[in-house]
Formats: structure tokens, sequence, C-alpha cells
């Protein structure tokens, strides 16, 4: 029986993919499990793969070493190496009597499915086989598919479409499958509502019905399909789908080519519908078999290096972005995907070599563009960012309310290479735009408060975005050090309390705060707040006035710098 092996087999299985060295028999490692375990919970995959080899050495038929070398082996990506171990915790199972495992199932699925081998996913069904309730009734849906059997297929997807919370994924599937064998006719009939009513379908399902109608030659509905679900705009997916169209060009109906592809298209919906609502990590074991079954699926890899992403597992994340092709229509995201994770993992020039690289062949489109310029902006690259900014709002030429942000971001750029004049009439230019942003609403109004002009009108934009973002601490920071600039002092005191609380660690708010309790003659306070903003790592700057502020006093300070304090408003303070 499989489960009489060797003491090392399982992990030679797993030290062959990663080259992991191996502890001598005798020695029963104990600490690789635990670093296994340490390196589970930071979701380093790699790391915890290689770990699991080690402790399986000693112990090489223990089902939650098996189950947690499976789990690292799916969460790095590389599932090939897990299916012996999958089938050797299958075998635990039935020799032992040990609950199932559900991701030894998951991988074994996967296996069946990439060989194509649908009698077996069949049988397994049957035989009990978990991997999730709508996977489970859609996967054999699929394979029934595969297996030629049609009718049965189809009402399987009838049922999964009558379950409460399942309607939308049972009809999108069975569409899927209606048009993997040709019949678009009966797949518009439900992508267009007039079936079963209207169903919700994402991004990549709108390309399916697209490519339908154009089998269908009815390349202008497909368009106009188009054109409701992106809108008339430059996009560097639909822009090459919509040329081809134009051109009256029939799309071929690739969404989905057979059963295996389905079977994928089940985990990536899936994904979809877990993202945000769920572990992270179950959402990317989903993604991984679908990108295993389908590796040129461009959108299960994009969510799969965002998810990687959201789990700092930047190298991964890097590296699943790299998959692209520069003829790939998402090679472009990927590319600005891949430059983030970059940056991520501390490697800021690689990234901004990539996204200028990507700008030389891709320069006219405003994204690349804005990308750059972030990516500049955040290295402190200001006067670079600024040329990166400007060519992005000369690509938007007609500038609409969306495109607020790029005249914001440059306006920091020019305010940070001190050309206020140039910055203020960027961020009024965003305000143009979108009158009420709270952000620009907020930098521009502090900008005026701390150069001491125009400050009723500072005030006045300040309060506009305390109003419109009432928790956001860094706002009521600029609201209190506007009144605190019009020497409303005791007026000052109480949002400044509010915005320290709301950012209890923020060295500048700190700061303001012991100023605003000098003003009100609480002193010892203020020297209080003065030694505990400098524990939050000011800049050198800061520090050294805030250290001189503790010896000689805040009027001292504001003395020498030619900056008196202004006076104290009586009606404001109640006098």
């Amino acid at each position: 029986m499989r489960s009489v092996i060797t003491r090392t087999l399982c992990a030679l299985v797993l030290a062959a993919a990663l080259g992991a060295p191996l502890q001598a028999e005798d020695d029963i490692n104990s600490g690789a499990y635990l670093a296994a375990r340490i390196a589970e919970r930071e979701n380093d995959f790699r790391a915890a793969f290689g770990w699991y080899a080690q402790a399986m050495a000693s112990d090489p038929g223990n089902p939650a070493l098996l189950d947690g070398a499976i789990l690292a082996g799916i969460g790095s990506g590389d599932i090939v190496p897990t299916i012996e171990l999958a089938a050797i915790r299958r075998d635990l199972g039935k020799d032992r009597g040990i609950d199932r495992s559900q991701l030894a199932d998951l991988v074994l699925l996967a296996d069946e499915a990439q060989r194509e081998d649908y009698a077996a996913i069949q049988a397994e069904a049957a035989a009990g086989r978990d991997v999730g309730d709508l996977a489970n009734q859609l996967v054999l849906a699929w394979a029934k598919v595969g297996d030629g059997r049609m009718s049965e297929a189809l009402e399987a997807f009838d049922t999964v479409a009558k379950r409460e919370g399942y309607e939308a994924f049972g009809y999108y599937h069975k569409a899927l499958a209606l048009a993997s064998v040709g019949d678009f006719e009966g797949a518009d009939e439900i992508l267009s509502g007039k079936a079963a009513g209207p169903i919700v379908v994402m991004r990549r399902g709108v390309f399916a019905h697209v490519q339908i109608l154009s089998q269908l030659e009815r390349n202008q509905d497909a368009l106009a399909l188009l054109d409701r679900s992106f809108g008339p705009g430059p996009d560097p997916l639909v822009d090459p789908i919509r040329r081809r169209l134009q051109a009256g060009e029939p799309l071929p109906f690739d969404t989905v080519r057979n059963a295996r592809d389905g079977i994928a298209e089940v985990f990536f919906s899936i994904s979809t519908a877990l993202q945000g609502g769920a572990d992270p990590v179950y959402t990317l074991l989903h993604l991984h078999v679908a990108g295993y079954l389908r590796p040129d699926h461009s959108d299960a890899l994009l969510m799969t290096a965002d998810v990687l992403t959201d789990l700092r597992q930047y190298d991964l994340a890097a590296e699943t972005y790299a998959r692209f092709r520069p003829e790939d229509p998402a090679f472009v995201t990927a590319e600005i995907g891949r430059a983030g994770a970059l940056r991520s993992q501390g490697k800021a020039d690689a990234a901004i070599e990539a996204l200028r690289t990507l700008a030389r062949a891709h320069g006219d489109l405003v994204g690349v563009q804005f990308a750059l310029g972030d990516m500049l902006r955040g290295q402190e690259r200001f006067a670079e960012a600024v040329a990166a900014y400007s060519s992005a709002i000369e690509l938007a030429s007609a500038a609409g309310k969306q495109d607020w942000v790029l005249y914001f971001y440059r306006g920091i750029c020019h305010e940070q290479s001190q050309n206020w004049a140039l910055a203020e009439a960027d961020f009024r230019r965003a305000l143009e735009l979108n009158p009420t942003q709270p952000q620009v609403l907020n930098y521009l109004g502090y900008g005026l408060v701390d150069r001491g002009e125009k400050l009723d009108e500072a005030l006045g934009m300040i309060e506009k975005a305390v109003a419109g973002d009432p928790k956001q601490g860094y706002i009521i920071d600029s609201l209190a050090w506007a009144l605190f600039k019009l020497g409303r002092y005791a007026e000052a005191l109480e949002p400044m309390e509010r915005a320290s609380l709301l950012e209890p660690v923020d060295p500048i708010v700190t700061d303001h705060l012991g100023d605003v309790y000098w003003m009100n003659n609480r002193k010892l306070e203020a020297r209080f707040q003065w030694r505990r903003a400098l524990s939050f790592n000011p800049t050198e700057k800061d520090k050294a006035r805030i250290l001189r502020k503790l010896e000689v006093g805040l009027d001292a300070v504001m003395a020498a710098e030619g900056t008196a304090p202004a006076p104290v408003k009586a009606a404001e303070n109640g006098n």
C-alpha cells in the first residue's frame, strides 16, 4: 500500500523542487517543524515548503506535516511536487481511517483535470471528495461536459442555478459550457438575460459575451456592450478588442475552450467571490489551481499577484507579474504591478527602470505616465515626477473629474520643490475638477496656513475638508493648526486633541499639540507632548526645532524665527 513508504520519500519530493537540504535521518527535527509553522503564519510559502521537507524526513506519514507541506506548495504556486504528497495523504485516510484532507483533494482534483481524466473526477465526487460545496457541483458539471455527457452537464448547471446564492454561478458557467461546444445562441440567451433574467458578470464575463456576439456576426452589438461596460475611454485591455471588432474581424471564443478550461474558470469564479471576504490564503489556493489548469489565464494571474502583494509576498508577486509577455493585452497592467512589487522589495531603482522601459513602449497611456510619476514622487524625485505627471495631463487632454488626482500629485511635487505658485495653481485646478475633494482642500488649506497666506479662505477649505472626511486625523490637525495661526488658541484645543487621538504616534500632530498647549498656558503638558514627538522619529529639521522649544520655549523660538504668535482673538477665547 502507498502509505508504506521510505522514511525520506515525502521530504525528497519536496526537496526536489526547492533544493532543500535534509537533516540526518536519526535527527528528529522539531526545530524544522516550528520554523515551518512560523513561516506559514507569515505566509512565506517557499520557506515553509522547505522547512516541512526537513521535518518530514523523520516523520513522512504524519498527516499534519503532509497537510502543511501541501498548503505551502500550493501557496507558492508549485502544485506539481504536491501531487504525490496529496496521494499519500489520501491513502493515509483510507488505511488509517483519518479524515480526508480538503487540501489533498484540491490538489488531486487539479491533477485529474490537468490530465483531463473526467471519469476519475466523477468517481471521486461519488466517493465523497469535498473541495467546497459550490466547487463540487460546478466541477462535476464540467466533468460531464468533458466526458461528452452534455445533457447531464446542462442539468447539473441548472441545479446549481436553482440554489439560493448560486444563481449567477450556475447560469454563467452554463453559458460558457454552451459556448465551448459552439452553441453561441444559447450562450447569448443566458448572458443577455433573455433566458432567466439579468445576471451579474465580472469583467471577464463581459469579454466572454463580446466574443460570443462576435461569433454570431454581431460585432456592432459587441462594441455597444464594450461601451456600456467600460466607457469609450482608452483602456489597454479593451482597445485591442475594440479595434478588431471595428475592423469587422470575428473574435474567436477562447474564454473557455474545453472542460479543463471550464474547471479553471470555476476556481477563478470562486476566487472573485471570495476576495475581500475570506482568508486571502484560501483565495490564493483557488487562484493557483486556476492558473495551473490555465497558465494563460491573465485575470487569474493578475489577481494572484494582487493577493500575494496583500500577503506581502512581493517576490512571488513580482514573479507572477513577470509571466506576462509584451504582446499580452494585460502586459501594461502587469508591468505596473511588477514595479510596485519591486518597490515593496526595496528595489526602487529597478521599479523606476521597469516603468521607464514601459513608458518608452507605451508612453501614450495615461496610466503608465501616472504610475511613473507616482513611483518617482515616492522616491522624492520631484522634478522627474513633475515631467511624468505633465505627460499624463497632456494625454488626458479633456480633463474630467477623475483627473483631479493628476493635478493634485503634480502640485505636491511642485510644493516639495519649493515652487509654491505652480503648486497652488495645480491644487486650484484639481478643485475645479473636484470641488469637494478632502485631500486637496486640506493640502491647499494647510499650505496657505503654513505660509500665513489667505488664512480665512484656508480655514474655510479645511473646514470643508473635515466635513468631507471627519475621521482623518491629519485633516483635523490642519483645522486646529489654522485656528492656531489665526490666534484662536482656545478653539484650536479640542480639534488638536481629537487629531492626536486619531494619529497617536504622528510626530507632526504631537508637536502641534504641544504648541497648542503652550499657547493655552499648559506648559508642562506642552513639554510632555514635545518629548513624545521626539520619540516618533521626526525629521532632523523638526527634531532640532523641538529640542530648541524644550530648551527656551515656543515664544522664544518663534521670536527667533521672526514669526511671533498671532494675537489672541478675544472673542473666540471667551474674554
